[in-house]
């Protein structure tokens, strides 16, 4: 079992103008504790499970390229892009941006998205539902003939463009990673077997049945299902003074015992150190030996 680090807020106590030592201490110590990922909410008003609305909210990406220059090892990814934020051509030309100067350490995660609130304040527009499916369905298609030898146009019936050239292309072979967030049965977990190479659950108790769709979708796309990368969203919460630490082990052993390579979820006492260093002495090298 493999650990990632989500950050989902950035209302912490030194305020604005000390978020980015404050994230660069996060992000160098989450390399060197041992979190494989290191991943943000791509939202841009604080989502209401979280915070009100007013908090503080980052851009995801540059975010993300900020934390490139202050890591070596954790890959980099959004939990997760909807699909209606950025035009597919500008996403995959940023994913490639991020995978060339970290190295070859980006990854995609991307959904059909669902925050109406954001999208209209900020003008991005909020298709219906199914509009967003089809959406994804083309930005997959087109963000891998963006990162394939083939350069000519693509034609959808929502994405268009005349020539997908991408210079340079990813370091990350033979691209990087599709992560597809989301547990819908009929469309997103099809998506999954048909594009991707991880997937990301929520920790519910349905979790055993929504593997079970992915392997029937995976076997009607003639998809290997080991391939696919199985990740939870999971909170890595080991308590104020390490007194949870066996209980996020259980937890994650039973993740482990169902199949899941992978959880990441917040830490909730960021913007603290000590607890990432914390978790990696005392659980990263425990769930390692799953």
């Amino acid at each position: 079992m493999r650990l990632g680090i989500q950050i989902p807020t950035f209302t912490w106590p030194n305020g604005p103008a000390a978020l980015g030592p404050d994230l660069a201490a996060i992000a160098r110590t989450a390399d060197e504790a041992g979190f494989e990922y290191l991943a943000l909410m791509d939202h841009f008003f604080q989502i209401r499970t979280v915070g009100p609305s007013e908090a503080e909210m980052l851009e995801a990406y540059t975010t993300l390229g900020f934390l490139a220059a202050h890591t070596e090892r954790v890959r980099l990814l959004t939990l997760i892009t909807g699909v209606h934020h950025r035009p597919a051509g500008l996403l995959a030309k940023t994913v490639t941006t991020l995978d060339v100067l970290s190295g070859g350490r980006a990854m995609l995660g991307i959904g059909a998205g669902w925050n109406e609130e954001e999208s209209l304040g900020l003008g991005f527009g909020f298709p219906p539902v199914a509009q967003r499916f089809e959406m994804l369905e083309e930005t997959l298609q087109f963000v891998l003939q963006m990162w394939s030898d083939d350069e000519g146009p693509y034609t959808g019936r929502h994405v268009r463009a005349t020539r997908t050239l991408n210079s340079p292309q990813p370091l990350s072979r033979p691209h990087p990673p599709i992560m597809i967030g989301g547990g819908g049965e009929k469309k997103t977990l099809r998506l999954v077997a048909k594009y991707a190479q991880a997937c990301n659950l929520f920790n519910t108790p349905e979790l055993p049945h929504k593997l079970d769709v992915l392997r029937r979708h995976c076997d009607n796309e003639g998809r290997d299902y080991d391939e696919i990368t199985k990740t939870v969203y999971q909170f890595m919460d080991i308590g104020d003074n390490g007194e949870k630490t066996e209980e996020l082990i259980d937890q994650l052993g039973k993740l482990d015992e169902l199949g899941f390579d992978l959880a990441i979820g917040a830490v909730p006492q960021l913007p603290r150190l000590d607890v990432l260093e914390r978790i990696g002495t005392d659980v990263v090298p425990v769930v390692a030996r799953f």
